[in-house]
């Protein structure tokens, strides 16, 4: 039975009218079962159960079910929404007895996602007979076919494919090399991992050398699981020539691991074999190799099942992987591409094989495998008397996957720590494009859908090597191994571990999405790999020999841990009271009750405010501490070579990052050498004394130690011996930053340790009883090592910051949940003495309960506790007696019960502050509709606990209040401050609030604040003592709950006293003695009595002992922080801007800078002071790990909550002596916004440590700007100078409108460092886009350092009636870098160059020169041979297709493959001016991304000024300006051609046409468009006419044509006219090689190459250029030019114009100016708008009307193919395979031959049948005529023929031109037998043999093969014109090609002028000449029996039986004679015994 469950769908699309009725049928081999329909639903939730009996037959691997989700139409038809088809195999394959698939998108007719899902639950019952193989070959994956997805996302994908990977052929089965990775890591890692568009291009050209006879092959490609497949085409060796478009929107990651298959398949066959051959690759194979692309490669195609097959033919394609922003490259066809080796071209590395190689993966055991099913079947169990197993409810089993392949081991019920001890043989092709062998433990479920527990990856590049990285030749003979792991322990990470009967939300990280939160187990494998020889069986039982070695790898030592929480700061959510849980593995897991008992948790606290913004954990001097204690494998010699490569690569890191420093502050050169030579020195050294630990005698060793360790070793002394070469051998300096940042990432993936069995360190938060926030430590880097110094991890027994974060974070840290300072310490408990010296403090141990005690009737007492016990633990929940406490073992009582109360409770909140805010909840409540009242509590805290009246707040003593109460409204509020919730019982609050009232709200609150200062003390008053509180110890609280006071209200209700009683170690002194704590201090033994279970479980571990560690003094430290400035931050208004401050934080305190308004490059210029900072423990560790200043950006909202706009870390310098000399450098801090950089911050901090004595020796206090607010003092400021900035404001373009009206008089503001000016405001926008007087100029005082350099700010502001100026549209210019400019450089250059001029000049003449026109003849006879295209192919190196055009001597030009604007040589073109793009803050919809609303046109000159007033400034910069007003225009565009363009119709292929827009005019060329092309040749010119610089955008689109539906846009690209009109490289209209003045070449501008030069001289401020000796020599900017030196050795034609004009031009070209040239732009949509749609070939003139008429433009209309026709007479066949047998037992064959031409297979012709030849000869004197047209230039054929009978257009194809002819053996009665084939490629014809004794097959081999050497024998048949001879033909016979048969033709190619001249017919009809065919003479046995009786009497049967014959007529006359005898015998007897007639 099979059950399909239809739950629900998602996302439908709507109609145009409402919403759909959708209905889902599911269909299982044509049986079809409906759902009921849902009216008007998008997202339909069905629910419903369909059955398909499956009549006891058991699926198959290929069965599926179609899904198909309907309209539902009450009458007509329903109405086709999307479908899927889900794939059975893991049903069928028994592994699994239910599928849940969820989210499968849903696909339209044409296989295109739209976009919307569904949920299904397929369940199977398997008929009884049916046995459930998990390892059916089949079985592989339940792959999704329409879209991808299914239940897993990337799962359900295949792993892998079969290629080779980069390296040298030093080890047989490689993998990616070092270098290679390193690099795909930098590649990879610019990625943002975000979801985001790529496009996958993949381009199939042709196939070589397929298997099989008379083949139809068509390849399939599939990717993401989009298919597509090429038209179907014939023979083995088809040409395709298609490109398929996928278009995947998916995170990198994703993406990376999935694969391109490619498989050919041969139409013909409909069985099951019909695969020939496949390939598979993963497209982060493409995205690594350069380019993002693999060109023109060939691919070795196999068979998938049969592994010792060979190969199965090639294919070669072209793969691209376009990114967002990527430009594919242009692909070039070579010109020997027909010809090109196979073998040299495959897609593998050089002297790799393909291999099969077994992966044999063992896998013993695994566990703690956390508990995933539910405990009510064990409950009920119970009932009946089972045994209670509650850890162990899971039932694992291990699935492997790798490259597509999938096998799993046995299930093994109801174990948390199962013992498979099977063995996995994974067959894979190796070297493998797969990269990971992935490893998912699962629990079995009977009913639902398996869970995944956890996933991990065995990464091969990491546990195997090519050797190929070693750069030095080592002498090490082999440094590569194959993959080899173990046997080991992998943990496993995931979801956190309690198990709940709720839905997992964090279910995506088992599967390994995404950084584990939780262990979850480990499991221990050994993996090895064997070449070729194959496995007898998948799946194995482990050796018992092997599980007994396997035992010493799990030997286990007991390691310590200890961490001290030192701090926990800015928490944003108090709420409940908070804990700490510190685990590792399953140890320390306080929720988890398999483990033992531990200190590991911190006690409960609560927040407390720092009077600024967080809130922070009072701990002062008591830290809590918690130890840990587990059991783990030594891996020590692992974990030490790991920290000693850390510990070098850190020191690098460090020296690296102030190198980069040194180089972006322009340092002088001895300054930068010197911090150049401290870095390689020290790597030097580092490398030489710290060599990786010797593995001789270690435990735990594995064959992969010894391999990593000579692979790290080698790595490790090449880059030593580089970095001495380097040290030796480097010139510039700067240029070694690349080679030294590779060594660091080179350091970096050595230190990766495959092999690393010890879990990470998990830090929790929990709040109350829920996880809130984690972080993972791994554990290397706090593990203490007796090996040396630097094999302890990095932060071993040190203090760090760690940030805690969110599980599966959807917002990437935008809110952090805490910053911890935590030491931590992890050791063998053999040296755990040696924690004694890295810890600080004083550690004691406690045994603690809490005495409770409620007050009635005025009474304290015990009546009242209500639920309480009277001694309890800290939560209250726990009994507890102070007589039934017993100190673990070895521990003792060290003093008796006393009572001590919470210190961290009886700190006052402002403690160490010198402002504070106290606040104050207000709390009303009504019921739903009514008035509000005040609540039960009036006034609570932020938890809503009860606090006082605001008037009941004194101020304390020492402080004084600066303000009253007011309402804190600037948060989510209303305009009075409340927020509004509602309350749902049990809780007496609202969980969540919102700022808008609704009539169902219950309550509401708003925040009281009142801010205080402590005020100064007069001096020589002591400081006061703290206040104790109580003096008998109680804590007060006016409920039951987590908030308690110290001094006791009129309210309080209820009280409780800590009672505390220390332990000391018996046999031990120093801190280390904590780790013998083990087990908890006892529980209430009345529990115990009654005998409950439960009970006992629950106590078990609830009491472990307090630790703590005090310090018995405080530093007092002074922290400055110096925030300077930040640049480049988010915009957050819709005014573009925001108006941002920084939150400072650093340890408890925090402090906030001021408001600045409207601006995203603020400059603060503020310190802030921190006077007493209170840091506990020894100052020389602060000084190595000082605690991290954190600034926060937020942007302050008038209306609602401040918003993020980015944090950053700074760490502060450490001044222990205040005296020393030494000031912080400001440094730029990345500011990070949800894990993307968000800006950049200018600050610097500083530490000083205060003397006990006074504050004398701190740094003078900075200057002030206002009341508390202090500048950065001199000396850490930045160094200004008086500094010019010019600036030309030329001109707005493309406005858009603000707030709906359109922006009609705006005007600029400039703002840089503090100074503004704006310009004149323009009149009106419409008329003349640009500004009245162009250049402004500003004075302003900015930094020397570029590095400090504020940015320039660009305001347009739109000027509105009433006096309203809005600013419009914002721009900020980062880098002055490039504005900047010597002021007295070009004048300087100028002038000398005209006075030199001005003093050498003489007058001259003008030169007339009379020209004949005599030349029309001579052009019309050149056109036929010479045209433009010419000139395009000569200059795009097609050598073939240009002619005689270079011969002649004729200009090339220039083709850019990218925009001319892109071309680096003309700047893009915005010398005259650039252009700024200008933008608006937030959007409506509330997207992040700030909107382009209009364009700027202008520039900057930034120069120094001097200092001295006295001295003259330089001259201004921008002079000779062009004139501003509007111009006509006449504007030409030549569109040449389209690249790749994206197809839009269902066939991959696309209608092009182009649509031209420039300003209000449009040209739609719709009537020319071009049918089923993406590489349509346009050969259009478009003339238009506009006015600049309002019409600027040149906007052309390219379309798609469809007949019936709206055309769809492909793409479109926008040209700035006014750029290239403005811009004085005159790329107006480009400058050609050669002056003609006729000819196709004919000059096209409006001036002559003089008149050009002469303005370019002005407008440079040179003088005239001069011409002498009749204008064959000319002077120029002071050089001297001779027509000579440039046409020397040049052709002369008779185009060419006048000598002077001819100089002219060739000076021109000298000056860089733009060359005649043909552009490739860029297409793109609007639907992918960082994607390229496609290329555009193409170029534009611009010319000004005023100046006149233009030359004639350039005819580009394609060229037209010519016709020509073959004819092939057949003459004869020999040898041919006799295939028949006649009756007579004669081999023989009917033979005939066919043939045709590739792509015109409807024009096939045959020739007629020569009978019955017995000797293999045929006689035919058969005409084949086939016609075609053949483009000369490309030597291709064009076809045009429809793709289908119904289709509209014929489609256009360019196909080499070939002969295939086919011998085929005629049958009657049955299908013809074929008996070989030959083709012939016409443009390399193999040479026929003169006799067919010569012609053999080895003459074909030579083609197949491709290798250019023997092509030499081969001619074109073009070049021939005819050629006879013999061919071979070939038919394959058990995988080999034999001989079929020889055939003599006569091969023609003849011209249609010429078939004109001599016509011939086709076979031997009229006219029947040239040559003339008699009819054959065949053998007079040659005849077809059934026409021929007679004959077949005379040759068949006399010939063959006349013996028989005669002898049969012999003996017939015999038989007659004796029957006539034997009939008259009788007769004549009787008549002699009677004698009648004697008578």
């Amino acid at each position: 039975m099979l059950r399909v469950v239809v739950e629900s769908a998602k996302g439908l699309p709507k109609k145009k009218i409402g919403n759909p009725d959708p209905i889902t049928s599911v269909i299982f081999k044509e049986e079809k079962k409906k759902t009921k329909s849902i009216d008007s639903e998008l997202n339909p939730v069905w629910n419903e159960v369909l059955e398909f009996d499956l009549k006891g037959t058991a699926l198959d691997s290929s069965s599926y079910v179609d899904v198909i989700v309907k309209d539902y139409e009450t009458i007509g038809k329903d109405k086709f929404l999307g479908s899927t088809k889900i794939s059975l195999r893991d049903l069928a394959s028994g592994q699994v007895r239910s599928l849940p698939s969820r989210n499968v998108p849903l696909v339209n007719e044409s296989g295109q996602n739209i976009g919307a899902t569904i949920n299904l639950t397929i369940g199977y019952d398997p008929p009884a007979n049916a046995v459930p193989n998990p390892n059916d070959p089949q079985a592989g994956d339940a792959t999704v076919d329409a879209g991808g997805g299914g239940e897993e996302g990337d799962e359900t994908q295949p792993d892998g494919g079969q290629s080779g990977s980069a390296g040298s052929p030093s080890a047989p089965g490689q993998t990616a090399n070092l270098r290679r990775r390193v690099a795909r890591a930098q590649n990879r890692h610019r990625l943002v991992n975000k979801p985001q568009d790529f496009q996958i291009r993949v381009r199939i050209i042709e196939a070589r050398q397929l298997s099989g006879n008379n083949v139809k092959p068509v390849v399939k490609v599939n990717v993401c699981g989009q298919t597509h497949r090429t038209r179907i085409k014939r023979g083995n060796n088809p040409f395709f020539d298609e490109m398929f478009f996928y278009n995947v929107h998916m995170l990198p990651s994703d993406l990376f691991d999935k694969h391109i298959s490619f498989r050919i398949y041969n139409s013909y066959s409909l069985r099951a074999d019909s695969l020939m051959g496949e390939f598979k690759l993963d497209v982060g194979y493409v995205y690594d190799e350069p380019a993002h692309c693999v060109m023109r490669k060939w691919l070795l195609l196999n068979d998938p099942d049969d592994s010792s097959s060979g190969a199965k033919g090639y294919l070669k394609v072209s793969l691209f992987v376009v990114g967002t922003g990527d430009e594919p490259p242009v692909e070039k066809r070579e010109s020997n591409d027909d010809q090109d080796d196979i073998e040299s071209n495959l897609l593998l590395p050089a002297g790799v094989t393909l291999r099969w190689a077994t992966l044999s993966l063992k896998v013993f055991r695994a566990e703690d495998i956390p508990q995933m099913d539910d405990a009510f079947v064990q409950t009920v169990k119970e009932i009946f008397g089972g045994d209670e197993n509650k850890k162990n409810l899971v039932d694992p089993f291990l699935e492997a996957r790798f490259a597509g392949k999938k096998l799993c081991t046995q299930i093994i019920e109801k174990n948390a720590n199962p013992e498979w001890n099977q063995l996995l043989n994974l067959q894979v092709k190796f070297p493998s494009m797969c990269e990971r062998v992935k490893l998912t433990v699962f629990d079995w479920d009977r009913l639902t859908g398996n869970d995944a527990i956890g996933t991990t990856y065995l990464n091969l590049a990491k546990i195997a090597s090519s050797g190929g990285e070693i750069e030095a030749n080592t002498g090490q003979s082999e440094v590569g191994f194959l993959p080899v792991f173990g046997p080991c322990y992998v943990n496993l990470y995931g979801s956190p571990r309690e198990f709940s009967g709720l839905p997992d939300p964090y279910e995506d990280l088992n599967y390994g999405k995404g950084e584990g939160v939780a262990y979850r187990g480990r499991i221990l494998v050994e993996l090895s790999t064997k070449l070729e020889g194959k496995a007898d069986k998948t799946v194995d039982s482990i050796h018992s020999d092997d599980i007994l070695v396997v035992q010493k790898y799990q030997r286990r030592r007991k390691y310590s841990l200890c961490a001290v929480f030192h701090s926990a700061t800015m928490i944003q959510e108090p709420g409940e009271p908070i804990q700490f849980e510190v685990s590792i593995g399953n140890y320390g897991n306080k929720l988890d009750t398999t483990c033992k008992p531990l200190a590991s948790t911190t006690q409960y606290s609560c927040a407390v405010f720092d009077g600024n913004h967080y809130y922070y954990l009072p701990w002062a001097d008591t830290k809590p501490v918690v130890v840990v204690l587990s059991f783990w494998e030594d891996i020590s010699h692992r974990l030490d070579t790991v920290n000693i490569i850390l510990y070098i690569f850190h020191h690098l890191q460090s020296n690296l990052e102030a190198f980069k420093t040194a180089i972006l502050a322009k340092v002088s050169d001895n300054q930068l050498v010197e911090v150049w030579l401290k870095l390689l020195n020290q790597l030097i050294e580092d490398l030489e004394s710290f060599p990786t630990p010797e593995l001789e005698g270690r435990s735990n060793l594995t064959s992969l130690d010894i391999q990593i360790k000579k692979l790290r070793d080698s790595a490790l002394s090449a880059m030593k011996d580089g970095a001495r070469r380097m040290r030796e051998e480097a010139t510039e300096i700067r240029d070694t930053l690349a080679d030294i940042e590779s060594w660091a990432d080179k350091l970096k993936v050595l230190a990766e340790e495959p092999q690393n069995s010890i879990p990470d360190v998990i830090i929790w938060m929990l709040r109350g009883e829920k996880r809130v926030a984690y972080s993972r430590i791994p554990a290397h880097q706090i593990l203490y090592s007796t090996y040396s110094e630097q094999a302890c991890g990095q932060h071993c027994g040190k203090t760090q910051t760690v940030f805690l974060q969110y599980p599966m974070d959807k917002n990437k840290g935008l809110k952090v949940p805490v910053q911890i300072r935590v030491n931590m310490w992890l050791g063998l408990s053999a040296h755990e003495k040696k924690f004694n010296s890295f810890s600080e403090g004083t550690f004691s141990v406690f045994a603690e309960l809490y005495e409770n005690q409620a007050q009635v009737f005025g009474k304290w007492g015990t009546t009242g506790l209500v639920g309480r016990h009277k001694f309890s633990d800290v939560t209250g929940k726990l009994k507890l007696k102070q007589e039934y406490f017993m100190p673990p073992r070895g521990w003792e009582w060290e003093d008796d019960w006393f009572i001590d109360p919470e210190k961290a409770l009886l700190t006052e909140a402002d403690a160490g502050h010198t402002e504070f805010m106290d606040e104050v909840f207000q709390n009303e409540t009504r019921f739903p509709g009514g008035e509000w009242k005040a609540a039960s509590e009036p006034f609570t805290d932020v938890n809503g606990e009860k606090s006082r009246n605001p008037g009941e707040f004194d101020c304390p003593p020492g402080w004084m209040w600066e303000d009253e109460w007011t309402v804190d409204d600037n948060r989510a509020v209303d305009d009075q401050g409340w927020e509004y919730g509602v309350t749902i019982p049990p809780d007496d609050k609202p969980r969540s609030w919102v700022p808008a009232e609704k009539v169902y709200h219950v309550h509401r609150r708003r925040r009281l604040v009142r801010p205080r200062k402590r005020a100064a003390l007069p001096t020589g008053a002591a400081v006061e003592r703290r206040d104790r509180g109580d003096p008998e110890g109680w804590e007060f609280s006016s409920l039951i709950g987590w908030k308690f006071h110290r001094k006791e209200r009129s309210s309080d209700t209820f009280r409780r006293r800590r009672w505390r009683r220390k332990m000391a170690p018996e046999d031990r002194l120093g801190a280390s003695a904590i780790f013998k704590l083990e087990g908890a201090l006892g529980v209430d033994t009345e529990a115990k009595e009654k005998g409950s279970k439960d009970d006992a479980t629950k106590l078990f571990g609830a009491n472990t002992p307090t630790v703590s560690c005090s310090f018995d003094r405080s530093h007092i430290y002074h922290l400055r922080v110096y925030v300077y400035q930040a640049r480049n931050l988010a915009s957050m208004d819709k005014d573009s801007f925001s108006d941002p401050y920084a939150h400072v934080s650093f340890l408890h305190v925090s402090k906030t800078t001021e408001k600045l308004r409207a601006t995203l490059n603020p400059t603060w210029d503020q310190t802030l002071i921190f006077s007493d900072v209170e840091i506990y423990g020894d100052p020389q560790n602060i000084d190595q790990q000082p605690p991290d200043v954190v600034l926060e950006f937020y942007d302050n909202d008038q209306v609602g909550k401040d918003e993020l706009l980015g944090r950053s870390v700074c760490t502060p310098m450490v001044k222990l002596n205040p005296s020393v000399d030494h000031t912080p450098k400001l440094l730029w801090h990345p500011i990070i916004q949800k894990g993307h950089r968000a800006g950049e911050a200018l600050v610097a901090a500083e530490l000083i440590l205060k003397d006990k004595s006074g504050e004398s020796d701190l740094p003078l206090v900075p200057p002030k700007r206002a009341e508390n607010l202090y500048m950065v003092p001199q000396g850490i400021r930045p160094v200004v100078q008086l500094t010019a900035v010019e600036i030309l404001a030329w001109g707005l373009r493309n406005m858009k409108p603000f707030q709906l009206a359109s922006v009609s008089s705006p005007s600029l503001v400039v703002e840089c460092g503090g100074e503004r000016v704006e310009s004149a405001v323009i009149k009106n926008m419409k008329k003349s886009p640009n500004f009245p007087s162009s250049v402004l100029f500003i004075k302003v005082l900015l930094p020397k350092d570029e590095m400090y350099t504020p940015p320039i700010v660009l305001k347009v502001i739109d000027h509105r009636p009433f006096g309203r100026k809005p600013v419009v549209g914002q721009c900020t210019i980062s880098s002055l870098e490039q504005f900047r400019c010597d002021p007295y450089v070009i004048t300087a250059e100028g002038a000398m160059s005209s006075k030199m001029a001005l003093m050498m000049a003489t007058p001259s003449k003008h030169v007339s020169i009379n020209m004949e026109e005599t030349r029309p003849l001579l052009e019309a006879q050149e056109k036929e041979t010479v045209d433009w295209w010419s000139k395009f192919y000569a200059s795009t190196g097609d050598q073939e297709k240009c002619g005689p055009y270079l011969k002649k001597g004729y200009d090339t030009l220039k083709v850019y493959d990218c925009e001319l604007e892109n071309v680096a040589e003309f700047k893009g073109l915005t010398d005259f001016c650039n252009t700024f793009k200008l933008q608006r803050g937030k959007n409506e919809n509330g997207d992040e991304d700030p909107t382009v609303v209009g364009e700027l046109k202008g520039s900057f000159k930034v120069y120094p000024l001097p200092d001295d007033p006295g001295v003259a400034p330089p001259p201004r910069q921008f002079r000779e300006l062009p004139e501003s007003g509007p111009q006509e225009c006449l504007v030409r565009i030549y569109v040449v051609r389209a690249i790749d363009l994206q197809p839009k119709d269902n066939n991959g292929r696309c209608d092009p046409y182009m649509k031209i827009s420039l300003g209000k005019n449009t040209i739609d060329d719709r009537d020319h468009y071009l049918p089923n092309t993406i590489n349509p040749v346009f050969g259009r010119m478009f003339e238009m006419t506009c006015f600049l610089p309002q019409d600027k955008d040149l906007k052309i689109s390219v379309y798609d044509y469809d007949l019936l539906s709206r055309d769809e846009k492909v793409g479109e690209t926008v040209i700035d006219l006014e750029n290239r009109f403005l811009s004085r490289y005159n790329s107006y209209c480009g400058l050609p090689q050669t002056y003609c003045i006729s000819g196709i070449n004919q000059w096209r501008d409006q001036l002559k190459p003089s008149e050009i030069l002469e303005n370019l001289a002005r407008m440079k401020g040179l003088s005239k250029p001069r011409t002498e000796d009749n204008g064959t020599s000319l002077t120029f900017n002071g050089k001297e030019y001779t027509l000579a030196e440039f046409e020397n050795n040049k052709e002369v034609h008779q185009h060419l114009g006048p000598a002077r004009e001819r100089l002219c031009l060739h000076v021109l070209r000298k000056q860089g100016l733009v060359p005649e040239h043909v552009e490739t732009r860029t297409l793109y949509s609007t639907f992918q708008p960082n994607l390229s749609q496609g290329n555009l070939q193409m170029w534009v003139d611009v010319f000004p009307k005023t100046i006149g008429p233009p030359g004639p433009p350039f005819d580009i209309t394609p060229r037209k193919p010519k016709k020509y026709f073959l004819r092939a007479v057949v003459w004869n066949t020999t040898d041919v395979t006799l295939d028949e047998t006649s009756i007579t037992g004669e081999h023989m064959s009917d033979i005939y031959v066919k043939g045709w031409m590739p792509g015109m297979e409807e024009d096939k012709q045959k020739t007629d049948v020569h009978y019955r030849s017995l000797d293999g000869d045929g006689n035919f004197n058969w005409r084949f005529v086939f016609e075609f047209d053949f483009l000369p230039a490309e030597q291709l054929c064009l076809v045009s023929k429809k793709d289908r009978f119904w289709s509209l257009d014929k489609t256009e194809f360019r196909i080499p031109p070939k002969l295939i002819v086919q011998i085929w053996d005629n049958d009657k009665f049955s299908l013809d037998d074929y008996l070989g084939t030959l083709e012939l490629d016409l443009r390399h014809l193999v040479a026929p043999a003169k006799t067919p004794e010569k012609c053999s097959l080895t003459m074909m081999d030579d083609l197949e093969i491709g290798t250019p050497n023997k092509m030499e024998h081969t001619k074109s048949l073009f070049a021939q014109q005819s050629v006879r001879g013999w061919w071979p033909c070939s038919i394959e016979q058990d995988g080999k090609k034999v001989l079929g048969g020889k055939v003599e033709m006569t091969l023609e190619i003849v011209s249609e002028d010429h078939a004109e001249e001599r016509p011939a017919g086709k076979g031997r009809d009229e006219p029947n000449m040239n040559p003339k065919l008699d009819p054959p003479k065949r053998p007079e046995t040659s005849f077809f029996w059934f026409t021929n009786p007679c004959k077949t009497m005379k040759f068949i049967v006399w010939r063959r039986f006349r013996c028989l014959f005669i002898g049969l007529i012999i003996l017939l006359i015999v038989i007659l004679f004796l029957a006539i005898l034997l009939y008259s015998l009788p007769n004549y007897i009787s008549m002699k015994i009677v004698k009648p007639l004697s008578k």
